[in-house]
């Protein structure tokens, strides 16, 4: 396996990230394709497409930006199945997730299937005070009374969008809301996605604000787990909140990071870390069964890495 080298530097991971940017290293990446063996899952299908850290319209016209060209792989797939839904994983608009970034860059690219949309807010949404322009542009689409975490039921699956820029009253309201809306879910196959990723090898790294949803989600069953923040691809086995391994009970999550803006350098790879690439724009398909699902990186025309697999639920 073809890999770059390494970088080094102090145990702080802050002076990591920095040392590792400063020296361009773009940290291990994975084979040009990725597999991992599954069952093979009968029946019909919902599916899913889903990235975050999106629209970056800074130095090119919007159409030249790779938001653009992720926008372009999403809308050709819709065009041909009706069913199909879009998550965006936050960070969806740069650089201040203003009114002006969403219609100068969003809205010209992945809002072109807005009405087919579940979102997300990113830390760069909050550079508007509460997140404003986010609320305002998508609406009922965000969820209700503006605080970003709501769910849907699409096909057989519960799917559930969370807000991990929340801290005090509101994240407890948050998670309060989860239990409640976890108990009442219907039984069977269900994912979650909010921005910032429990489990990451990128310059972030890991983010203990969403620990004690994990740790609702995964007493409940909950198969998958999608983010961003981190500028990259990563796809983990299903671990615990700690992060064992956990087959059985555990959550795999996804880093889905390459939406458009500027990809990051990979740091040491974490543990359970299955694949991994920062250097090719894309987006995920999830196809979505009663039974299990289907997972498939699309890289944007002329991008060289692929991960596919599948798995069943746990329910």
């Amino acid at each position: 396996m073809k890999q770059s080298t390494i970088c080094t530097a102090s145990i702080s991971a802050t002076a990591l990230m920095l040392a590792n940017l400063l020296a361009g290293c773009a940290g291990p990446t994975s084979q040009p394709t990725s597999s991992a063996d599954g069952p093979v899952l009968s029946g019909p299908a919902i599916t899913l497409y889903a990235a975050g850290d999106i629209a970056e319209c800074r130095g090119a016209a919007v159409n030249e930006t790779m938001a653009a060209r992720t926008a372009e792989r999403i809308a050709a797939a819709l065009s041909t199945d009706d069913t199909a839904r879009v998550l965006t994983l936050g960070d969806n608009a740069y650089p201040n997730g203003s009114a002006a970034d969403y219609a100068n860059c969003y809205d010209p690219t992945w809002g072109r299937f807005k009405q087919r949309t579940l979102p997300s807010p990113g830390n760069h949404e909050y550079h508007t005070p509460s997140a404003s322009a986010y609320f305002d542009y998508f609406g009922a689409l965000a969820g209700t009374q503006r605080r970003g975490y709501y769910s849907v039921d699409i096909g057989a699956w519960h799917v559930i969008s969370l807000n991990s820029n929340l801290d005090g009253a509101a994240q407890q309201a948050q998670l309060d809301w989860l239990k409640t809306d976890l108990s009442a879910r219907p039984a069977g196959c269900s994912l979650a996605f909010w921005h910032h990723p429990v489990f990451s090898s990128g310059g972030h790294g890991n983010n203990a604000v969403m620990r004690d949803a994990w740790q609702l989600l995964a007493a409940a069953g909950t198969d998958l787990v999608l983010s961003g923040h981190d500028h990259d691809y990563e796809r983990f086995a299903p671990q615990d909140v700690d992060g064992h391994v956990d087959v059985k009970h555990g959550i795999r999550q996804f880093v889905i990071g390459s939406g458009g803006a500027r990809l990051t350098p990979l740091l040491i790879r974490r543990a359970n870390s299955e694949t991994a690439d920062n250097a090719t724009f894309g987006v995920l398909k999830l196809d979505l069964k009663k039974s299990g699902y289907a997972w498939t990186y699309l890289p944007v025309a002329g991008g060289s890495y692929h991960d596919q697999g599948s798995a069943a639920c746990h329910g």
